[in-house]
């Protein structure tokens, strides 16, 4: 997740963060399927931090908050001053991306219909802005900057569905009293952001920590707790030169592109490439992600664009084609990161499960990566083909 002010100003950071996201996952998968496998797994599940907390629930709980947090900052700037901030700006990416929320999940919900895999049909909906972005800028050039935003706004839209989606399905047993605590505390954040114009940003996360804390003891998933402290922090300058949620993006963007998404990779592809169990019995799970993402992606983002455009609820934006959408439509199909945490989340007691459904994951974002430099050959192909032929013309 890549926040969009900063991926307009730095590409070099979006290309690094893919970098990182690769290498960390390619080792990930040697050391595991290698003697080091026993190192891997004692590091990650066998260190702790603090009681009940190994390092790998300390990624996947805490610095994933902040991963959400990051995520909360650039939908709330988007929303009041970016990309959404208009029924007219926001109308195109939010359909795009509801059809391509909702047609893979259907796909994952219809092929898993009959299956103890069910629990699982919100791997497919999300979208990894890191990937998806490191691919399109291999051949930005080729294609319109505001092709660029198209894509930024409906990885955004994306997150803020699958967020919404962790937060009612993958909840464990609400305690409502730690829950009201951390109500309090978002409501003193709130009211300090509102009332008493706080701008430390120290205090903002010194309270969010304590957020984190309520939110993680009352069975909800812990990581909604970077969304909510999104919710308080002030988007206006009082004092300062920059609000609280600028300078907040500007310390944690790096730290959460360029560290925490790689760490994440690299604690969570740690998968086997052999299974001692019959793999027929999960063909609905790896099935159901690898069309969800691969076709239902595409298909959800492009129906919906045209149906929507076709009956006039939406309007394509003029300098952007429909080979240009269809592009962006299938590097969304690069779920990964989001698309692993969801796994995790949905099959939590099952580690077999888990590893079959990150292979699929993996798998899926092979073939769209692959799909989309195809697509472009193609593209580039058709452009000379023209070329030459419209010179041609031109000499006779």
């Amino acid at each position: 997740m890549r926040l969009l002010r900063y991926y307009k100003k730095s590409v070099k950071v979006e290309a690094l963060t893919t970098l990182l996201l690769l290498a960390a996952t390619i080792t990930a998968l040697l050391i595991y399927n290698s003697p080091l496998k026993s190192v891997y797994n004692y590091v990650l599940d066998d260190i702790y931090i603090m009681k009940d907390f190994s390092i790998h629930t300390f990624i996947n709980d805490f610095l994933m908050s902040i991963f959400f947090l990051v995520a909360g900052l650039e939908i709330k700037s988007e929303i009041l001053y970016g990309n959404l901030s208009s029924f007219k700006k926001a109308t195109f990416p939010v359909v795009a991306s509801i059809g391509g929320v909702l047609v893979p999940a259907l796909i994952f919900i219809f092929i898993n219909r009959n299956s103890p895999f069910l629990s699982g049909f919100c791997i497919p909906i999300s979208t990894d802005i890191a990937f998806a972005v490191g691919v399109f800028i291999l051949f930005s050039n080729m294609f319109n900057p505001a092709l660029k935003v198209f894509l930024l706004s409906l990885a955004v839209v994306d997150d803020l569905i699958s967020i919404m989606f962790i937060a009612i399905f993958y909840s464990l047993d609400i305690n409502f009293t730690y829950l009201i605590f951390a109500f309090l505390i978002l409501l003193t954040l709130i009211i300090a952001n509102k009332f008493f114009k706080v701008e430390s940003i120290i205090y903002y996360l010194l309270s969010g920590i304590c957020l984190w804390y309520f939110i993680h003891l009352s069975g909800v998933h812990s990581t909604i707790s970077g969304i909510l402290l999104a919710i308080a922090i002030p988007s206006k300058s009082y004092s300062c030169r920059q609000s609280v949620l600028e300078r907040m993006q500007r310390i944690l963007v790096p730290i959460n592109n360029l560290f925490i998404i790689p760490l994440f990779a690299f604690a969570n592809t740690g998968i086997s490439l052999t299974y001692n169990i019959d793999l027929t019995e999960a063909r609905p799970l790896y099935m159901g992600i690898i069309l969800g993402l691969c076709l239902g992606k595409p298909i959800g983002i492009m129906l919906f664009c045209y149906l929507g455009n076709l009956f006039r609820i939406i309007e394509k934006p003029k300098d952007i084609s429909w080979s240009d959408i269809f592009f962006v439509s299938l590097i969304a199909g690069i779920g990964f990161t989001m698309s692993i945490f969801v796994s995790e989340l949905a099959f939590i007691h099952n580690l077999t499960i888990v590893n079959i459904a990150k292979t699929a994951i993996l798998i899926s974002s092979v073939i769209s990566i692959s799909i989309s430099l195809l697509t472009i050959f193609v593209y580039v192909c058709i452009g000379k083909f023209r070329n030459k032929t419209t010179n041609l013309v031109n000499k006779y």
